[in-house]
């Protein structure tokens, strides 16, 4: 009888240390990521497939904005996050106390200059309106495409701080226009040209190769903008982020980038 019972009560230890086991793998092996639709979302199902190869399942959460993506990281609302470049979450972290890493570089996307309601450059009249992304970083960046294209000079050293009023030479008197970077598509007819930011490009249909003018893909800019992936400070050895890490540096998410994007979207790695 004494057997009896203590055999029992050991089957009983083993299903409860079974099912707290098993408990565990569940909750560990789904990730919690937020993105924009394009393409970081669209990146994130091929490396979705080849982390459920390993027993990993990816929540992908989209959000249309560049705030609360990075917000949710931080109160541990998302595991990782995979929409924003470099530049921007440092800044974010500056400014808003965040504690938010790159844990890996995975792609660029050159900006481009897109045509409104004037077709090209050398058809650009005096006091032509051009839009530009008007927070911080991206500004900059749109102002310094400008510059590259001889349409506008900055003041000496202002690199990727410039804004509007860093405008030291405007010969043509163009007038930049300052708008949210995801109105810029929707109001490219209302101005004669502009500057868009990548993922929004791809989202109104816009291509890369028919853009009148694009940022180049080496030096400063290629740096400074890498697209990254991002976990709050403390997380970045985790088994699952590292996992992730690899699905998205995979060849597979590579052959995907190029094929898809013809050039709006660059590996890094």
């Amino acid at each position: 009888m004494k057997r009896r019972i203590a055999a029992l009560a050991l089957a009983a230890l083993l299903v409860l240390a079974l099912t707290a086991c098993g408990g565990k793998k569940a909750d560990g092996t789904t990730i919690k990521v937020g993105a924009t639709p394009a393409p970081h979302a669209a990146i994130l199902e091929v490396a979705k497939d080849i982390l459920a190869e390993q027993g990993y399942t990816l929540d992908i959460v989209e959000y249309d904005d560049y705030v609360t993506p990075n917000t949710s990281l931080e109160d541990g609302s998302l595991d990782a996050n995979y929409f924003q470049h470099i530049t921007y979450m440092n800044e974010f972290n500056a400014e808003h106390g965040t504690h938010l890493v790159s844990v890996a570089d995975i792609h660029y996307e050159p900006f481009g200059l897109y045509a409104g309601k004037t077709a090209a450059l050398a058809d650009l009249a005096d006091g032509a309106q051009i839009a530009v992304p008007n927070d911080g970083t991206n500004e900059a960046r749109a102002l310094l495409l400008l510059e590259q294209e001889g349409l506008i000079k900055l003041k000496e050293g202002v690199g990727l701080s410039a804004t509007k009023s860093d405008v030291a030479e405007n010969p043509h008197d163009y007038e930049i226009i300052e708008l949210a970077a995801d109105q810029l598509p929707s109001r490219l007819q209302d101005v004669d040209m502009a500057v868009i930011n990548g993922n929004y490009a791809i989202d109104a249909g816009l291509k890369v190769s028919d853009a009148v003018a694009v940022e180049a893909a080496t030096g400063e800019a290629a740096e400074a903008y890498v697209n990254v992936l991002a976990v709050k400070e403390g997380n970045e050895s985790s088994e699952g982020i590292q996992a992730l890490v690899k699905a998205l540096q995979s060849d597979a998410v590579k052959t995907f980038i190029e094929e898809t994007y013809d050039g709006a979207v660059v590996p890094l790695f």
